[in-house]
């Protein structure tokens, strides 16, 4: 009798999300043609609002400002460790409990830490609104951390930290990042290291939630089948209960990626090298910031159309991949590229990714390059607002980043209005193969250590 009970159930949950993942796929809402409101509860939260009623589902991003950046010294990987906990019990649910419940009614639930924000994510049909997001008061107020799942979370990170560990792209990134802020938390593996992450304790994660889940620190973003006034009743069952304001005691400094890091090879026995190469950026408050987007978009960050790729890959044939990004961060910013290739073409495809650098940072982009960049990167944005998930993280990215409720009807205009005169200032201004940091994973043939 239970074991048909139980088939009952699994088949309930296998319909509800075969039902949410198909209208998933259908849920492409056209945000430019809808209104983004800004939701204000009686209680006094703030939540900006896209409505879609074609489709019974709704879509929820949270965001808390200050991320892995804000973990303590010898307890790095803190907020990574709490973002796969806190659904994994909370108020009258164990573990197991909580997930069944999730599964039953298919609402997904989700958490995850970035350098500098700590994000949630949620999911669920309509008709389930009101008990999700009594799971999701739960988990950030109520989260139980019950023995047995801490160890077995804890017990994964370390894991996958420890096979990272081998991994030649894990290696680069993190001693490049090293490098680029020695003395800054974005130095840091926001994974934590498998010591750290053995020290966390349970007083550390309860410490977590009441120092920094905080109203003030909430952005919140929703896309989907309900109405402005619903959402604010919402928002105050919801959210309440957090305290006013966070009690981090610690500030994330800003800080300026170190200039001319020198290049370090560190030794493998492997058939091919990474390589990682970075300079300090902007941030995204930059007025040049979509000068420098454009910029990267023509010397590396155009995939199959970038002077990197076409020298690199189409004309010489030495790398599969080559690439370059600007990366702006809350506190800081970098430019940052990367090749992999066979040990013996190593030394020449760093040679080329110089060169060009150089060029461009002497000589600018052409008009057709411009033009191309700007076709692309106006064209390109829309069409990653697919489903009301990746708008409702747009409408937290836009109040994070202070970008303004009418940013998305401004986005194209900012874009266009960026003149190759502005490109080459601010090529010249940020590009700088002096500058560059290089860090080599493999064994590679022309590229030696340098300071």
């Amino acid at each position: 009798m239970r074991a048909g009970v139980i088939m009952n159930v699994e088949r309930r949950a296998a319909r509800s999300l075969a039902l949410v993942l198909s209208l998933w796929v259908l849920s492409a809402a056209p945000l430019f043609a809808a209104e983004i409101q800004e939701v204000r509860s009686p209680g006094g939260l703030t939540a900006w609002l896209v409505e879609e009623h074609s489709i019974p589902m709704l879509a929820v991003e949270i965001h808390f400002r200050g991320g892995a950046s804000l973990d303590p010294s010898g307890k790095e990987g803190l907020a990574n460790m709490l973002s796969g906990l806190l659904d994994e019990g909370a108020g009258e649910f164990d573990s197991q409990a909580f997930q069944g419940h999730l599964e039953d009614l298919a609402i997904s639930l989700s958490f995850d830490a970035g350098r500098d924000g700590f994000t949630g994510s949620l999911r669920t049909l309509t008709e389930n609104t009101d008990e999700a997001f009594r799971l999701l008061r739960l988990s950030l107020m109520e989260a139980r951390f019950d023995a047995e799942p801490v160890e077995r979370i804890r017990s994964q990170v370390i894991s996958g930290i420890r096979s990272s560990e081998q991994d030649p792209g894990t290696i680069v990134g993190r001693t490049l990042f090293k490098k680029l802020f020695p003395d800054h938390p974005y130095g840091r593996p926001a994974r934590g290291t498998p010591e750290s992450v053995a020290a966390i304790g349970v007083e550390d994660l309860r410490a977590f939630v009441e120092r920094r889940f905080a109203k003030e620190n909430l952005v919140i973003g929703v896309v989907g089948d309900i109405s402005a006034a619903q959402l604010a009743a919402l928002l105050d069952q919801t959210f309440a209960g957090l305290p006013s304001n966070p009690q981090n005691g610690v500030a994330v400094l800003e800080a300026q990626a170190t200039k001319g890091g020198g290049v370090e090879v560190i030794r493998r026995p492997i058939p091919q090298s990474v390589l990682m190469w970075a300079m300090p950026g902007i941030k995204r408050s930059d007025p040049d910031y979509f000068a420098a987007v454009l910029m990267n978009r023509v010397l590396g960050g155009g995939s199959f159309t970038s002077r990197l790729y076409a020298e690199i890959r189409e004309k010489r044939g030495l790398a599969y991949s080559v690439y370059s990004a600007v990366v702006p961060y809350e506190h800081s910013g970098v430019i940052l590229g990367g090749v992999g290739t066979q040990n013996s073409q190593l030394g020449e495809s760093l040679s080329l990714i110089r060169a060009e650098i150089d060029k461009v940072a002497q000589e600018g982009i052409t008009a057709e390059e411009l033009d191309a960049a700007k076709t692309y990167t106006t064209g390109a944005f829309p069409l990653s607002l697919d489903t009301n998930a990746r708008i409702a993280n747009i409408l937290v990215t836009l109040q994070v980043l202070d970008l303004g409720i009418d940013y998305l009807d401004r986005r194209a205009k900012l874009v266009n209005q960026v003149t190759l005169d502005d490109v080459k200032q601010v090529a010249a201004r940020l590009l700088d193969i002096d500058a560059m940091s290089v860090v080599v994973v493999g064994d590679p043939v022309g590229v030696d250590p340098a300071p």
